[in-house]
């Protein structure tokens, strides 16, 4: 009786270790398709976003860069960040929409002084 219990012990550890190894080979592979999927998923984002600028919206780069669309073509748009200022961007380069800050700051016009004024 002894003998037979001992026998069935070692099977199993070799089943168990099977499965550990399909484990350790299958989550990096699910991480790796997991991350492809997620990158793909934001590069149709970010396509999409580039595609439905226009003149005149009020914009940000990926830079903290904040203007108004003056002119797009294919790859570059032009944004003004001040009066009568235009900057040549990549289309790529503009990460978001300006948010409607008015409302939060109060007055959006307000400038910061230099100290001492």
């Amino acid at each position: 009786m002894m003998g037979t219990i001992g026998n069935l012990a070692p099977a199993a550890d070799t089943a168990s270790s099977g499965y550990g190894g399909l484990l350790i080979l299958g989550l990096p592979l699910l991480l790796l398709g997991w991350l492809f999927f997620t990158n793909s998923r934001r590069t149709k984002q970010m396509r999409a976003f580039s595609g439905s600028l226009s003149v005149g919206d009020k914009v940000v780069t990926s830079s903290g860069v904040f203007g108004t669309v003056r002119h797009l073509d294919e790859t570059s748009a032009w944004l003004e960040v001040s009066d009568g200022v235009t900057i040549r961007f990549d289309r790529r380069a503009v990460s978001m929409k300006q948010a409607d800050t008015a409302g939060v700051t109060g007055d959006a016009d307000v400038r910061p002084t230099e100290p001492g004024q």
